[in-house]
């Protein structure tokens, strides 16, 4: 079921390009100084970097409005950026400090933003997926034309609670898309170690639910394969499992080397010939929508706006201890 259209966003404008670009050169900088930041001891507990899969997030995020719904994983600096959140806010919240997105409770795992729609950064793998059929159902229930787009990691797809949502959302029929990130490992296990089938997006299969497999180093792919699976949730109120094979060019998390010792220098060294960033870098200069001079001024601009990032957060107050006892209810009065 894999499409073999052309990808309408070969016909958009170069302007449209630079923006893909621009959006995932941030995510890189942006995560180059959180591993700075975290080596310094400014970000601690559990830090899962993206680089590498960022056309994913920009792919996919391009394709949504602003009143679409986004569900995600603990690897979620990326899609959080390419949402629109802040990078002073996301920075404070890594920072763990009052200014950030979640008030600095929520740290690297748990990422929100009510005003983005951005539903969470969450650090249970697996235990998004159910909350993702809700929002469909609530979206369904309300009359909306609005989808939720579910980002995972391809271990996820061997848990309970992902066959138990996959399969509400075709019964009940809800404007879902349900993204499953293959970067290969889960952790340090691979895929062909843990799954009974290598093409995982075959699982949609059992619930009879749309399902596409595309190039998750290729934006444009993304963007195709996106498209066509938000205007099926939007106009026709079905769900779809897109596996989009990546990977990430960094270890599991912050706490592994960058190789690890499940996979090979050889192998990461071949996968990164196929640099997301280098991909659409390549394209523009070939359609002459990009040189040298641009880029590097692109190139500054962003890291400029990651050092404004840096030095808001760290400016950015801790919370008073009595926060502690904060936003664990709800009122329920008003």
């Amino acid at each position: 079921m894999v499409s073999k259209k052309k990808s309408d966003a070969e016909t958009k404008s170069s302007a449209n390009d630079a923006e893909l670009l621009h959006s995932m050169l941030l995510q890189r900088r942006f995560e180059e100084r959180v591993a700075e930041a975290y080596a310094l001891g400014k970000i601690g507990g559990f830090c899962h970097l993206y680089i590498g899969q960022e056309a994913v997030s920009t792919g996919t995020l391009s394709m949504l409005r602003a009143d679409d719904y986004i569900i995600t994983t603990y690897r979620d600096h990326g899609q959080a950026l390419a949402r629109g959140i802040s990078s002073r806010s996301v920075m404070a919240e890594l920072f763990g400090r009052q200014d950030g997105c979640s008030r600095g409770k929520g740290g690297s795992m748990h990422l929100f933003d009510q005003n983005t729609n951005f539903l969470g950064g969450h650090g249970i793998v697996g235990g998004h997926v159910p909350l993702a059929t809700g929002v469909g159902f609530a979206i369904k229930y309300r009359g909306g034309d609005q989808v939720i787009v579910c980002f995972m990691g391809e271990s996820v797809v061997n848990t309970g609670a992902f066959h138990e949502a996959l399969n509400m959302a075709a019964l009940w029929k809800l404007p879902c898309v349900f993204i499953i990130e293959n970067n290969r490992y889960g952790m340090g296990t691979s895929l062909e170690r843990a799954s009974a089938i290598h093409d995982i997006y075959e699982r949609g299969a059992a619930y009879n639910m749309a399902r596409q497999q595309c190039d998750g180093q290729d934006i444009f792919a993304v963007r195709q394969a996106v498209g066509e699976a938000v205007e099926r949730a939007r106009k026709e109120q079905q769900p779809t499992l897109l596996e989009v094979r990546t990977y990430r060019f960094m270890g599991h998390s912050m706490s592994d080397a960058v190789s690890g010792t499940y996979r090979t220098k050889a192998e990461l060294e071949e996968y990164m010939k196929r640099d997301p960033i280098s991909l659409l870098r390549a394209k523009m200069e070939k359609d002459g929508t990009l040189n040298e001079e641009q880029l590097q001024k692109m190139d500054a601009d962003i890291k400029a706006v990651v050092q404004d990032a840096w030095d808001f957060a760290d400016a950015s107050p801790e919370l008073p201890l009595e926060a502690l006892y904060e936003d664990v209810y709800v009122d329920t009065t008003t």
